[in-house]
């Protein structure tokens, strides 16, 4: 069975900084992609940034230069390091992994999702 498990989200001030972490099982993780992915209170879901199983990586054009995805494939582990929040960085953030073409659909698998609140 795959589960995904996110963690690190949190309550922080804008201009600050968190780094979500996405733990994988049940899956041979070195031949996945993961994507991030957030939805903020009355949107929808967007893509933040998708690593590919040779870290090729792909960020939404908003938010390049400050959040950067990585991956551990000894740790079966993808992150994402949130610089220099903001407000409207508030949402829940989902992990999602599976083959390249099937990130951000049913297709692939999701985490339960983390909450990231930016408020001073």
């Amino acid at each position: 069975q795959v589960q995904l498990v996110e963690s690190g989200g949190g309550l922080v001030q804008p201009g600050g900084s968190l780094r979500l972490s996405c733990a994988a099982s049940g899956i041979v993780f070195s031949i996945i992609a993961v994507g991030w992915y957030r939805r903020a209170p009355g949107k929808e879901r967007e893509l933040v940034a998708t690593i590919n199983m040779w870290g090729a990586t792909n960020y939404a054009d908003s938010l390049k230069g400050r959040f950067t995805i990585s991956r551990d494939n000894a740790e079966n582990t993808v992150y994402l390091q949130m610089n220099s929040l903001k407000p409207e960085d508030t949402a829940v953030y989902y992990c999602n992994a599976g083959p390249a073409p099937t990130l951000g659909t049913s297709l692939g698998y999701w985490g339960q999702g983390t909450q990231v609140t930016v408020s001073s």
